[in-house]
């Protein structure tokens, strides 16, 4: 009996065991990945590695979103991968989602927002008709895939649209949390994530949040617009004040490092390929080649320019902020460079590019004699004339070339020609 009740206990605990093996197997996965800050590429990557990973488990992707937007390829980038999602996808608003924020809520089949947040507000920049109208269509369609009202999301974007009770024309459309799950925007109010993860049925799970690597974080920190700006503008400005110094120091070769960083950036988060770092550095090569090697300011200084501003505005993707981060970039290095007017005078690179040499009276330099009126005068030589010799006119002598033949020292002379300092003389027939 002793060994049956042992045997029995035995039993017991392996099944307990194995139950809760089992029930820990069978609890899904469910990956937490932030979406916070400004919305750029280096966090499309991010959400794009998160996708790939719950993929891989078999998991879930809650997405927990905090942004006042960005960028709007970047956000259209990210909505791409979590319409091919193979996996439940779930956004979690805690505090708002505006602008692009708004396209990644809308994206995901499943929307939560805590009570007191928002989402919405998403006027493009440039507010132009062509943006516009591309923008509205995309949150529209977005929206409709979902299930949600297209009108909605299309009146985030567009001003012109209006909903009755909720928003007049004129507006933008920004939803409380509230009205999001009135109007059919929203799922649910949560005020935590399990609360949202249990609403949708998921009571039991393995919570694994996700953090961006180093990769990714220094993706992100370079890409962001104010940093992609201060970047563009310390590579200008270290340029400048390179060409005031007289060798290679280190403002130039900090500013290569901005630039390097700038466009090495866009590179890897897929922002930027080839082609427009290629024509970076073409439109850089031909202002050098105008600078010191082409006298004057002309064809090749032209086209270098415009290759520098098109190959900033491709890698940006966005005219607007593109202008902007150039206006900032070429209004500091003006400044910069009128403030150091005096060193740019100075330097190897101004003297190249201007002439700076004068033929001044200190200097020795004097204007040549004018001798137009000499011209119809007589006089008397004082040498022989082979064909060059001197003359006396008047009381002043004179270095004369006779204008062809021999002349006779002590003969009579007359001034027929002048071209410059020349003066051509003929032998005046006595009789």
């Amino acid at each position: 009996m002793k060994r049956l009740r042992v045997g029995m206990v035995g039993v017991l605990l392996l099944l307990l065991v194995l139950g809760g093996q089992m029930a820990h197997a069978t609890a899904p996965r469910v990956y937490s990945l932030p979406i916070q800050g400004e919305i750029e590429s280096g966090l499309a990557a991010f959400i794009a590695r998160g996708l790939a990973i719950a993929e891989r488990n078999d998991g879930i992707l809650l997405l927990e979103i905090n942004t006042f937007g960005g960028r709007v390829d970047a956000a259209t980038e990210i909505k791409d991968h979590l319409l091919k999602a193979k996996v439940p996808v779930i956004a979690y608003v805690s505090e708002r989602a505006w602008s692009a924020g708004a396209l990644i809520a809308l994206s995901a089949p499943q929307v939560a927002m805590a009570p007191g947040s928002s989402m919405g507000a998403a006027e493009p920049r440039p507010m132009d008709e062509k943006t516009v109208s591309a923008l509205r269509a995309e949150f529209e369609a977005t929206a409709g895939r979902a299930g949600r009202d297209p009108r909605l999301a299309g009146a985030m974007v567009d001003a012109d649209l209006a909903i009755e009770g909720l928003v007049e024309k004129g507006k933008i459309l920004t939803l409380s949390a509230e009205n999001a799950v009135e109007w059919g925007m929203a799922d649910v109010l949560a005020n935590s994530r399990h609360e949202v993860l249990a609403h949708f049925g998921y009571e039991n799970y393995e919570l694994i949040p996700l953090k961006p690597h180093w990769a990714e974080r220094i993706a992100r920190f370079i890409t962001n617009s104010t940093i992609s700006s201060l970047l563009l503008t310390l590579g200008f400005l270290g340029l400048v004040f390179e060409i005031t110094t007289p060798g290679w120091g280190v403002p130039g070769t900090g500013g290569l490092i901005a630039l390097v960083l700038f466009f090495g950036g866009r590179y890897v988060t897929g922002l930027a390929g080839f082609e427009e770092i290629g024509l970076f550095i073409l439109g850089i090569l031909l202002l050098i080649l105008e600078i010191f090697v082409i006298p004057g300011f002309g064809l090749a200084g032209i086209l270098g320019i415009i290759a520098v501003i098109v190959s900033v505005v491709l890698v940006f993707g966005n005219v607007y902020a593109a202008l902007i981060s150039l206006f900032i970039a070429l209004s500091v290095s003006i400044v910069a460079f009128i403030l150091l007017w005096k060193r740019v005078k100075q330097s190897s690179f101004w003297q190249r590019l201007v002439l700076s040499h004068s033929e001044t009276k200190d200097g020795g330099y004097k204007a040549p004699p004018d001798f137009t009126h000499l011209l119809g005068q007589q006089g008397v030589s004082l040498t022989p004339l082979r064909p060059a010799g001197t003359v006396m006119i008047g009381d002043v002598r004179y270095d004369v070339v006779s204008e062809g033949g021999f002349v006779a020292e002590n003969s009579l002379v007359e001034v027929v020609l002048l071209e410059g300092t020349r003066v051509v003389v003929r032998e005046v027939n006595k009789e």
